[in-house]
């Protein structure tokens, strides 16, 4: 594992989050009673010469807090995996643990906090503690042309990290520029529960934007 992923699951900064995702490991609901939980911060993963970046808020509680990864193993993982897949940046479809030999072509996956936050708010201060761990991938990605950022948090904290002010809508995209690198943000609502299950999100939606970003990279 490279040293800045070891960087981010020993870091202790944020005594909130360390306290809350340890006791999550130990509160956890009937469903997951047999699961050991990772309860740490959760580094990226994927395809260190992707040109996409896909950039999420944090693990969910019982899903990258329990398993170790981003996205794995919650609601908003399955449509992640499952649009990954369709258009050809995902193995599989679906991604349940972490050793499911899931692989990643051409994308990586990160977050702007690495633990589980309480009700899915982390703090202000929270979020700035993580932000050099997001520069870390940011510099370990020299291939980079295009970055998802998935709700108003990642993508405002995503712009202050690349001194760009971001102004969330779903379906935009802006160009900006970091350390004389152009790239091209597209913007979409998280693929939460509250989105998906409420029509805020929909599949159509969610595939648009997987699929303008594939046509953005394939005329690259």
């Amino acid at each position: 594992m490279a040293g800045w992923s070891e960087d981010i699951i020993s870091c202790t900064r944020c005594s909130r989050l360390v306290t809350w995702r340890n006791n999550v490991s130990f509160n956890k609901p009937k469903r997951f009673r047999h699961w050991i939980y990772w309860a740490r911060p959760v580094p990226g993963f994927g395809d260190l010469n992707a040109e996409l970046l896909i950039v999420g808020l944090a693990p969910a509680a019982h899903g990258g807090n329990r398993t170790g990864r981003l996205f794995t193993g919650d609601r908003s993982g399955e449509w992640l995996f499952e649009a990954l897949h369709k258009f050809g940046f995902a193995s599989h479809s679906q991604s349940k643990h972490f050793n499911d030999s899931m692989k990643l072509y051409n994308a990586y996956i990160t977050a702007v906090c690495r633990c589980a936050p309480p009700q899915n708010k982390p703090s202000t201060q929270e979020l700035t503690n993580c932000q050099n761990f997001l520069e870390k991938d940011l510099k370990n990605l020299p291939n980079l042309k295009a970055v998802l950022t998935l709700g108003g948090i990642a993508t405002s904290w995503f712009g202050k990290l690349i001194g760009e002010k971001l102004a969330f809508q779903h379906g935009k995209t802006q160009q900006v520029t970091y350390k004389n690198k152009r790239l091209t943000v597209f913007m979409s609502y998280h693929p939460s529960q509250q989105n998906t299950f409420t029509g805020r999100l929909t599949k159509q939606m969610w595939h648009r934007i997987f699929e303008n970003i594939k046509n953005f990279l394939s005329s690259k």
